[in-house]
């Protein structure tokens, strides 16, 4: 079958509500005119300052080249103005993180994890076949349509391990999201391979399982010492008793320091964990019914982080009107108690953190 080509231009396409938005971008839903379809439009604007051209240009190229089932592809894309234009499938149901914060704040049952699990996985033994790391598996670039197909996406930060024909086996830029990111990444010593999507997938599976990854309350640096400094996270086997011995294991031999240990996607594939997944609808029947469509979550959502920032602004306000009121005191009655200031410093900190895990929110 000849393939279907989409239109080039921004007139043929009629855009609507946001549903995404990243650092140098945001996602539209769209209409295309001719064939009146639905789609989503990644917008980029060159004039950002924090536009990157050579990730911008290695994600248009990587979305167009792919050809798998569970790796998101772009139709067409094109330049207006000062921005750059991808048309990409519409993902209905959005992220796995917007369908968590929505509805599974504690996270999924096992048997919705092991489905979407294994979907990502056979993604990645595609990319990683044809040369690929993605650098930023995580659930926010886990992407769901409206018939509960799962699709890795955003490769904003992907790169080919043969770029200039020289097959080079090894990477060593600084990349990804810190929660989700493997040692040998931050380390820098000896470069990295497949093997760092192999820690980010695993990373992702306890993400889908508590509704949140590991370390994410803490701020980056902090994230990065306790990764390096600390054992491995995992599925405990007492907190975690709902989750079987095999998703334990198989989250435990993704979590391994030495990415040499490490299996690979396809071998991944043959763990005993993914026996119990299912199919796509049933990931619609069980994660899909019901939800709001994705506008609406992702204005949900917004409203909820403006609410968020408010209350840390008003936290930080009563904690400066206490040391001004110290301050006063000190200076009339010579009896500036330190101690007091620091306690109530440190409690205002531990509730700013509380509000940006995304536990509270």
């Amino acid at each position: 079958m000849e393939k279907k080509k989409y239109p080039i231009g921004r007139e043929h396409y009629e855009l609507y509500e946001e549903i995404g938005q990243g650092v140098s971008a945001t996602v539209r839903r769209a209409k295309c005119i001719p064939f009146g379809e639905i789609v989503a439009i990644k917008i980029l604007d060159f004039e950002r300052d924090n536009v990157d051209l050579v990730n911008i240009s290695r994600e248009v190229q990587t979305m167009i080249l792919v050809d798998h089932n569970n790796v998101l592809k772009s139709h067409c894309s094109f330049v207006s103005d000062h921005n750059l234009w991808v048309v990409m499938p519409y993902m209905a149901g959005g992220s796995c993180l917007h369908i968590l914060k929505a509805a599974f704040p504690d996270g999924f049952e096992e048997v919705v994890i092991a489905t979407i699990l294994r979907e990502v996985l056979k993604g990645l033994e595609y990319l990683h076949h044809h040369g690929h790391i993605h650098r930023d598996v995580k659930a926010g670039n886990v992407l769901i349509d409206g018939r509960g197909a799962v699709k890795l996406g955003d490769f904003g930060v992907s790169a080919s391990l043969f770029d200039s024909g020289d097959r080079k086996r090894m990477r060593n830029t600084f990349v990804g999201t810190p929660c989700w990111m493997a040692p040998e990444v931050m380390e820098q010593l000896h470069g990295y391979d497949f093997k760092a999507d192999i820690w980010s997938f695993g990373i992702t599976g306890l993400e889908l399982a508590h509704g949140h990854a590991p370390f994410s309350k803490y701020p980056p640096m902090k994230v990065l010492l306790m990764t390096l400094q600390n054992a491995p996270p995992g599925l405990d086997y007492e907190r975690d008793k709902k989750f079987s011995k095999s998703f334990k294991q198989m989250i435990a031999s993704c979590l391994v320091k030495d990415p040499s240990k490490r299996p690979s996607a396809k071998k991944l594939l043959k763990h005993s964990f993914f026996k119990q997944a299912r199919s796509s609808d049933y990931l619609s029947r069980t994660l899909l019914e019901g939800l709001p469509v994705l506008g609406d979550r992702i204005m949900a959502l917004k409203v909820s982080d403006h609410y968020v920032i408010i209350i840390i602004l008003l936290l930080f306000a009563c904690y400066f009107e206490c040391l001004q009121n110290e301050y006063k005191r000190g200076i009339s009655g010579w009896n500036f108690n330190l101690e007091d200031v620091k306690a109530q410093a440190s409690l205002v900190w531990l509730l700013v953190y509380s509000v940006k895990s995304p536990i509270f929110i």
